[in-house]
């Protein structure tokens, strides 16, 4: 089966009884006496010709780097389930998910309207690497709903967003967006790593290309990288045509713990969900704590678009200490119990300071246009008891807030 024909079980846009039994069984093959509950990986680069004698008519030429390993098609038809589309196709990265897309569908001479909070290395491969290949990026601010249409050019190919923002984690009304796409007839692109297909369906709201860094909650474990994207067959099929050009095909035991972590996302994002409003509003009273950043919160601007869109606030949020970078410094240096490191949706909780990490690349005054102070701390709350990480981030920021106060 290729990536881009209909998925078995409950998956390939079909109806689903809930996201929970869809991450368990979509994409399982049928079972039958004798055989495994749980697939085994399948380590074949290559397989068997189609056009060896007693192969089945129409069957594909399969090969790991085409996506079509039974691995990769199994994870790819639990994410297409998950998300409500026709058809997935699991990469090596999120990156490699964002730069296929994009280049399945523009070529030299076109254009792609951006919203200017993105990840920082997908803000670098629109501004920097694609006009190399011809291809420009108008960046608007997506709050301000009339930019889209503004930008609109004739070759306009691509209308991209993120949902939430990463790190500012603001959430804005997709429909401006998917009605500038319709215009142009090009394709709404949207990165909502951050919301999961348990907090998001995106696109019932629209969007044609659903994208992930499965690296994130999708794994789950901080132990694999990569990407997702889900849409129709056709577009499926144009990104899968890039990848097989340039290779970011998943390795095939990524793809078989990308669907194990798969299994547990529900259950996972009510936890993070869970855990992260308690912690949001425990931080608002927390001394030293300048802003708390949660689209939960009835502080938040975007709260009542995040309500209406979302079906959880997520697991990730952001506090700015008093005292700015080096008071963020102080913070993370204190942590004992959460990992300071990159990245983000592991069981384990994350601290990282954007300004070191995801935005490293923006200048100072760059990130401040963006809202992201040098006293900024991005958490992904993991699966720990709650009270140990209050009492965790209580003297952490105790640490920061005494050396501010000296």
């Amino acid at each position: 089966m290729s990536p881009d024909e209909p998925m078995s079980r409950p998956g390939g846009g079909m109806k689903v009884v809930s996201p929970a039994t869809s991450a368990i069984h979509a994409g399982e093959p049928e079972g039958r006496p004798g055989e495994p509950v749980v697939a085994p990986v399948v380590r074949s680069s290559t397989f068997h010709s189609p056009l060896s004698a007693g192969a089945e008519a129409g069957e594909p030429l399969r090969y790991s780097r085409y996506g079509n390993n039974p691995n990769q098609e199994s994870v790819a038809a639990k994410i297409a389930a998950l998300e409500g589309t026709e058809a997935a196709l699991a990469l090596a990265s999120g990156m490699a998910a964002t730069a296929m897309t994009l280049l399945s569908v523009a070529e030299q001479g076109d254009h792609i309207i951006a919203s200017r909070h993105l990840y920082g290395a997908t803000g670098v491969l629109l501004a920097e690497e694609l006009p190399r290949r011809g291809i420009a990026t108008t960046f608007v601010e997506p709050s301000a709903p009339a930019a889209w249409l503004a930008a609109l050019r004739p070759r306009t190919r691509v209308v991209l967003i993120e949902l939430p923002t990463n790190p500012t984690l603001k959430v804005f009304d997709i429909e401006p967006a998917r009605q500038a796409a319709d215009k142009a007839g090009a394709i709404l692109a949207a990165d909502v790593t951050f919301a999961t297909p348990v907090n998001l369906r995106a696109a019932e709201h629209g969007v044609d290309a659903v994208i992930h860094s499965a690296t994130k909650y999708l794994g789950g474990h901080s132990d694999l990288i990569a990407g997702a994207v889900a849409g129709s067959r056709e577009l499926i099929s144009g990104v899968a045509r890039m990848m097989k050009l340039y290779g970011p095909s998943i390795d095939p035991e990524t793809a078989w713990l990308l669907e194990r972590g798969i299994r547990t996302l529900p259950v996972r994002m009510e936890r993070h969900n869970c855990s992260a409003q308690a912690l949001a509003e425990w931080f608002t009273g927390v001394p030293g704590v300048r802003q708390v950043v949660y689209p939960g919160l009835e502080s938040h601007p975007d709260h009542a678009c995040a309500a209406r869109l979302l079906d959880g606030f997520g697991g990730m949020l952001a506090i700015v200490l008093d005292g700015g970078g080096p008071a963020a410094d102080r913070f993370c240096a204190s942590l004992k119990l959460a990992a300071v490191a990159p990245s983000l949706g592991g069981v384990e909780t994350l601290v990282s300071q954007p300004r070191l990490t995801s935005h490293v690349d923006l200048t100072p005054g760059e990130r401040a246009s963006l809202g992201i102070d040098d006293g900024m701390i991005r958490i992904s709350v993991g699966l720990e008891d709650l009270a140990d990480l209050k009492t965790e981030f209580a003297a952490a920021a105790a640490a920061a807030a005494a050396r501010v106060a000296a």
